[in-house]
């Protein structure tokens, strides 16, 4: 907070404490329906539910203020809006009294080559944030958002090296997330890819939107494309939903036990990364607070480290009361969270204590699983990441992957993504058949490890 104006932290604090005094003394004397305007109690829409103040100069981080009625999971859906959009948080704090909430992040861009709407993340992050009309004066359940639509991106072009990141990019400048995909490469050099894909503005249905994305696609394949058509996606993305089918040897190398052994000596061990990885301390406290139990968290720092925490706090249902992430040292992150269940009380099950230990240490230490096994004849390279509970993937790992790819020199012959659900949990699988015309002697140990730690390392933000 050292980095704010003083004054204006103040003045913002005490417009937080207003409205949340004011709405319980609404509730107190039964004042339902228009206590006060939307736009004053700091519903989504208001100007100060996300405030984003920009560096002062090159290299300065960003500071995002989300200021907004709590509700669990809130801090989680947060950050994984900032790491879509390229952003590596290096410090941040939240607050709350289970009514209102006071997120501050501390956000870099994590790729050089970015180019970040600032204005479309303040869209993204309100849209997180709780309307407090409906929230509190109505105290209703958030009603179920609508379905959003799914498009099928299907193009035919020449096939070239990095082909797929490039598309990719130009999916992630656009704010088109990608559901599934299909990459299929012709005997003739040439390249059909069906993208399944959902658009974070909610404007694809109107044709100026898709006919800028296919004029973007134009201008960046230029003369390699043959064709690119936007429709409504219909069965057949059903279809590609389908389960893939991986041998159980597979399976289990990529889903292995959440612990590793000194002597594992399999493709996810590979490295000295994994070895520090492995220094990771999670302690709990209940003798420092009354109503919450201190969750103390010491490991190595990676990209998507708080959304890794977060989403596994979001999914055992746990509220956090107060947390600091503390800034980077030599590597390494300290996290400090007064947490507690839903029901108000803290953690004392040591059932429950371990449960949420043992996953929080999976998630420390490999957040990402990446192999690289056979397919028949093929090498395949396999990347694989959990679920959150509500269904939402990973950002960016398709892009992530791509890149690492086309920094070594390795086409793509084909690519896909697809769910599995192994050791009681939901997975999103992606699949790349490598292309044997490569530097790379594909089946070399020694360059499959090397492609496995780049591609790992892309991932981890290293």
């Amino acid at each position: 907070v050292k980095s704010y104006n003083l004054s204006d932290v103040l003045e913002r604090k005490r417009r937080v404490e207003e409205k949340k005094l004011g709405l319980k003394s609404a509730l107190d004397m039964n004042l339902i329906g228009n206590f006060l305007d939307p736009q004053e109690m700091g519903a989504p829409g208001s100007e100060d539910t996300v405030v984003i103040e920009m560096g002062k100069k090159v290299g300065d981080a960003h500071v995002i203020t989300v200021n907004c009625p709590d509700r669990t999971g809130l801090g989680c859906d947060i950050c994984r809006i900032i790491l879509d959009f390229g952003l590596y948080i290096t410090k941040g704090d939240v607050t709350t009294d289970g009514v209102w909430c006071y997120i501050v992040v501390w956000v870099v861009p994590h790729y050089d080559s970015l180019r970040l709407r600032w204005s479309h993340l303040k869209n993204q992050l309100v849209s997180v944030c709780p309307s407090c009309s409906i929230y509190f004066v109505l105290n209703l359940m958030s009603p179920c958002p609508a379905s959003t639509p799914v498009y099928l991106l299907k193009f035919f072009c020449l096939d070239r090296n990095g082909l797929l990141h490039d598309v990719t990019e130009v999916l992630t400048e656009l704010e088109l997330s990608i559901q599934t995909v299909k990459v299929t490469t012709t005997p003739d050099g040439r390249v059909l890819d069906l993208f399944f894909i959902t658009d974070n503005m909610d404007l694809l249905h109107t044709e100026k939107r898709q006919e800028e994305t296919r004029g973007k696609f134009r201008s960046v394949l230029g003369e390699s494309c043959i064709s690119c058509e936007i429709q409504l996606a219909g069965p057949e993305y059903e279809c590609h939903q389908n389960v893939p089918s991986l041998s159980p040897a597979v399976a289990e190398e990529l889903f292995m036990s959440e612990e590793f052994t000194d002597e594992d000596n399999r493709a996810q061990v590979l490295s000295d990364d994994m070895t520090k990885l492995k220094n990771v301390s999670v302690t709990f406290d209940n003798s420092l607070s009354p109503a919450n139990t201190l969750l103390q968290i010491q490991c190595v720092d990676h990209r998507g480290l708080l959304y890794d925490v977060l989403r596994t706090l979001k999914d055992f249902d746990i509220q956090i009361s107060y947390g600091r992430f503390s800034p980077q040292t030599q590597g390494h992150r300290d996290l400090d969270l007064f947490i507690q269940l839903k029901d108000g009380n803290k953690i004392v099950d040591l059932d429950k204590q371990n449960s949420l230990c043992s996953r929080l240490k999976a998630e420390m230490l490999h957040p990402l699983r990446v192999i690289i096994t056979n397919r028949g004849p093929d090498t395949e390279l396999l990347v694989a990441n959990p679920v959150e509970l509500s269904g939402k993937g990973r950002p960016r790992v398709f892009y992530d992957v791509t890149l690492s790819l086309k920094v070594l020199g390795i086409c793509i012959f084909s690519a896909e993504i697809r769910r599995y659900t192994a050791s009681d949990r939901e997975w999103e699988v992606y699949r790349f058949l490598l292309d044997e015309n490569c530097l790379f002697q594909l089946g070399s140990s020694s360059a499959r490890n090397e492609i496995v730690n780049k591609v790992r390392r892309t991932l981890m933000g290293w």
